[in-house]
């Protein structure tokens, strides 16, 4: 079909689109994320459909509501000197981010969305995003959204990375709107960046998103607690201080179901999986299940790290956890759950004033039962995150101010 004639067709169907970019180079928190966002968007909506830009290179593994899809844009990956190079194509991450524009700019000219809503990088990977950002704003059809999470990083160092990026004069010039998807009295995550009086006016803590379970899964009927590192990449260190933990104390209860994530594997896990082998079914594990959220449900505690879809889990499924943070390459997960411990909501294991040892995990793992559900912290009012995006994304749609 001649590309007029696709456009056109796009044209004649009635409708509210809804355009999701998620540039995610590593991890899952970004396509999750925009798939709990699209999920909401769509739901009760007939008229309302959404396509969700992912470079995730387990996108394909999700199972997608009706009026959602998604396009997989070529992967990149992360090295540990912070460059990046092209997962599979043979090319260099120049062509590939060239790739990658172009694909965004012609999914975007043929959906033609009324709403734009960008996952924390105002540029995109590497400025992929500015091409076609540049052409929204000069057809002015579309409202353009920056989604942030509650803590992005330490403010010195995420003032810096923002200046590197061109993000300050990206996000002023081509962002109708900021939401924030964390509640304002948690924490500020553009502290730091020297936005303009103009722009902090168009900022929207929308709460955070509420998570159910939206696919079932198989639970263990005895008592378990749920061990999850996310998407796994950065998380052998947490996942081996549990095991040591099981296997310095033989009468350490309730049992442990661990679910390693997609990118916790080869050699490392290998390594684990013996360890877990040796503790004769007092922990499980899994790869990966993009069921989780089930899993949360049925748990008696969690044991986890600080991400902010891990948290948003917690709350909502009301789960007593001790969170143990990274806090390398970024302060986020920290940040995070220091200011949740704070407010009562988890517990935190943190290095420097608990320890990373087996005797710590073991404390952790036997104050879960008296520990605080975060409901009695107040979780519940935290968690209206999706039904602002909802009511707030309809009225942009509709051009309402």
């Amino acid at each position: 079909m001649p590309q007029e004639a696709i456009h056109n067709a796009a044209e004649r169907v009635p409708g509210r689109r809804v355009m999701l970019y998620s540039h995610d180079t590593f991890g899952l928190g970004h396509l999750r994320r925009s798939r709990a966002l699209a999920s909401a968007l769509t739901q009760g909506d007939d008229r309302a459909s959404a396509i969700i830009l992912t470079g995730s290179p387990v996108a394909g593994r999700f199972t997608f509501p009706e009026r959602v899809d998604h396009i997989r844009l070529p992967g990149v990956t992360k090295l540990p000197d912070g460059s990046y190079i092209s997962q599979t194509l043979g090319l260099d991450i120049d062509a590939t981010t060239n790739l990658r524009a172009g694909l965004i700019q012609t999914a975007v000219e043929q959906y033609s969305p009324d709403l734009l809503i960008v996952d924390k990088e105002p540029t995109g990977f590497r400025g992929e995003l500015l091409p076609t950002l540049e052409w929204l704003q000069s057809r002015g059809e579309c409202r353009i959204v920056l989604g942030l999470r509650d803590v992005l990083d330490a403010p010195e160092v995420l003032a810096a990375e923002w200046a590197r990026k061109g993000a300050v004069h990206a996000a002023e010039a081509y962002y109708d709107e900021f939401w924030v998807y964390g509640s304002e009295d948690f924490y500020d995550p553009t502290r730091g960046l020297p936005l303009s009086d103009a722009t902090r006016a168009r900022i929207h803590y929308t709460g955070y998103l509420r998570r159910q379970v939206t696919d079932n899964a198989e639970v263990p009927e005895a008592p378990y607690i749920l061990i999850t590192p996310g998407g796994g990449g950065d998380g052998a260190a947490m996942v081996s201080l549990v095991l040591a933990a099981y296997e310095a104390d033989p009468t350490l209860e309730p049992n442990a179901m661990l679910v390693y994530g997609p990118f916790l594997s080869g050699e490392t896990r290998d390594a684990l999986d013996a360890r877990v082998a040796r503790l004769d079914g007092r922990v499980t594990a899994s790869g990966f299940d993009s069921r989780i959220e089930a899993l949360f449900a049925g748990a008696q505690g969690v044991i986890c790290m600080g991400g902010y879809n891990t948290f948003c889990e917690v709350l909502s499924f009301d789960r007593r956890a001790v969170i143990v943070p990274r806090t390398t390459p970024r302060l986020e997960q920290w940040i995070r759950a220091s200011r949740a411990e704070e407010l009562g909501l988890v517990q935190m294991l943190d290095e420097s004033r608990d320890g990373m040892t087996p005797e710590a995990m073991i404390r952790a793992i036997r104050g879960l039962p008296t520990q605080g559900k975060p409901s009695e912290a107040g979780a519940d009012r935290l968690l209206d995150g999706l039904d602002f995006v909802v009511r707030r994304g309809r009225a942009l749609m509709q051009r309402e101010d």
